[in-house]
């Protein structure tokens, strides 16, 4: 008997890309199909072919809305996928407008390479998808409510859970019909939302399974608790300390969700008198349009009223066009930007760092998750000097974080939602994770569950899901990365940290000869490399 296979295309030893393909005797699905971010080794996999045919995808079935779980899709679309994506009625609306701009990027920042690299007569790229793509397909979005069976094809149904991550975000039961076994029970999670979610429950999920794929994003990690006006408090108090340095608070943030909580607990925070009316900029087109697709949802949400006190205040100003980013630059006086990408990898976030990073007077406040060799971790850890858009920038300003909206559960919460589906028959894979936060999770679960049961497959690997257990499969097949390229820094970030360290060196050098002299020695161990 052929039993089901699972192979993991992304999110497997790292945190984005999440893309896991199950190959079942009645059709092939899935689950996700997302981009990968961080170090550009990792990235240039969007670039490069499926490790599939994407004509043989018989469905997809989408756990949200985030481009690190859902930003290939047109691309699976353009290069043959013809079947049928299924996610919640919120995920099909946000998707629409999260793919459409990501598109848009693409094209901006494509246009700025081949620019730049024709001066230096490198080729020139392509976008990986463009508007077209997309409308391609959302056509082939299908939307479904929680809680309900649907059939995704002939033997196979699913069932989406609220995964309490953001708007629309779920886990995905799937059920596998089998003439000679039981069903065999799978249970993605997607992205688990932790407790004290701003806008949404605590997650749920079916028990009685066989397989469980968890994310472990924050398995290494410990919250305290705090509730919504303990986390208000903590805003509150980072904003005074920007406004004491007169300069702009600039907030990376992801567009869906995270900007629309900071909306509501500024919102609130001024309505309450605990800040004075400050003036707040979405600078992103894309958090513009998710707001418009969150107060179409409002119902859905546990704080609606605050919510909506938050979207309608007077403080709060939108961003729209190109010429209205641009004219933030000269907004003088205090003032908060909240600007994407979350990981300030992409979009107008890197426009406003260039202009704010080398002035003392600002704060850059970190709100979310950032992936190794991403921008935003690169700052957190401490650099003096970054690169952005092929500039050289100091950094001066203060750089502050807090933890409090995060949309990923932490150890103790993932941990308490893996008990809650117990009894989990055959084995649990952990994904969507670093290999630290990962091992620390996998300790804890095979504490639970038993050290034979907790799997942390790397890139592309293959197991067979048998009745007695998941068994490796080893096809002479190489991974496209080793699993010392995922989620590490990679010779590109390796590259730019000495650009900058070299000009850095020779900044603080006094005289020209003693620069000359280390250019020399810099040469002669080029010209030695090169031997």
């Amino acid at each position: 008997m052929n039993y089901p296979k699972i192979r993991f295309h992304g999110a497997a030893r790292g945190v984005t890309g999440s893309c896991f393909k199950l190959e079942t005797e009645a059709g092939t699905i899935l689950i996700d199909c997302g981009m990968f971010q961080g170090a550009k080794t990792e990235k240039e996999l969007n670039y490069k072919p499926f490790p599939f045919r994407p004509g043989d995808i018989d469905a997809v079935l989408l756990t949200h809305a985030h481009i690190d779980h859902s930003g290939l899709l047109p691309k699976l679309v353009k290069h043959g996928f013809r079947g049928e994506i299924y996610a919640t009625t919120a995920t099909c609306d946000l998707v629409e407008v999260m793919l459409l701009d990501s598109a848009h990027i693409q094209e901006i920042e494509v246009f700025q390479y081949n620019r730049r690299a024709s001066k230096k007569r490198r080729g020139s790229v392509s976008p990986i998808y463009d508007e077209m793509d997309v409308r391609r397909t959302v056509d082939q979005l299908r939307s479904t409510r929680y809680g309900r069976w649907v059939e995704v094809l002939p033997g196979i149904r699913a069932r989406f859970w609220n995964a309490g991550h953001m708007l629309g975000s779920a886990s995905v039961e799937i059920e596998v019909q089998s003439e000679t076994e039981k069903p065999m029970r799978l249970l993605f999670s997607g992205d688990i939302g932790p407790d004290f979610k701003l806008l949404h429950p605590d997650p749920e999920g079916p028990v009685n399974i066989d397989y469980l794929f968890c994310e472990s994003t924050y398995g290494d990690r410990e919250r305290k608790d705090v509730e919504p006006k303990q986390r208000r408090k903590i805003l509150a108090h980072e904003v005074r300390e920007a406004n004491k340095l007169g300069g702009a608070l600039i907030i990376p943030s992801f567009a869906v969700e995270r900007a629309q909580e900071l909306l509501s607990d500024l919102g609130q925070l001024m309505a309450d008198g605990e800040l004075p009316p400050i003036p707040v900029y979405i600078d992103s087109p894309l958090a513009i349009q998710a707001t418009q697709v969150f107060a179409r949802h409002a119902q859905e949400l546990e704080q609606e009223a605050k919510f909506l006190q938050g979207l309608n205040s007077r403080n709060l100003h939108f961003s729209q066009t190109a010429e209205q980013s641009k004219a933030l630059d000269r907004v003088r006086g205090f003032h908060i930007v909240i600007a994407a990408s979350g990981m300030c990898e992409a979009g107008r976030i890197r426009h406003r760092l260039k202009n704010w990073l080398w002035r003392e007077a600002a704060t850059v406040l970190i709100v979310g998750f950032q992936a190794q060799g991403t921008l935003g971790r690169i700052l957190l850890e401490g650099a003096q000097n970054v690169r952005i858009q092929g500039e050289d920038i100091a950094v001066r300003a203060r750089i502050r974080s807090i933890d409090q909206y995060s949309g990923h559960a932490d150890k103790t919460e993932l941990l308490g939602w893996i008990k809650e589906r117990q009894p989990v028959h055959k084995g649990v894979f952990l994904v969507h994770g670093e290999e630290e936060a990962m091992g620390e999770l996998a300790a804890e679960v095979r504490r639970l569950l038993g050290e034979e049961k907790v799997l942390m497959p790397c890139l592309d690997a293959c197991y067979e899901l048998t009745p007695g257990g998941a068994v490796a499969v080893s096809e002479g097949i190489l991974p496209r990365l080793a699993l010392e390229q995922v989620a590490h820094l990679d010779w590109h970030n390796e590259v730019t940290k000495l650009i900058l360290d070299i000009n850095e060196q020779l900044r603080m050098i006094e005289d020209d000869k003693s620069r000359a002299v280390l250019i020399r020695k810099l040469r002669r161990a080029l010209d030695e490399g090169r031997i």
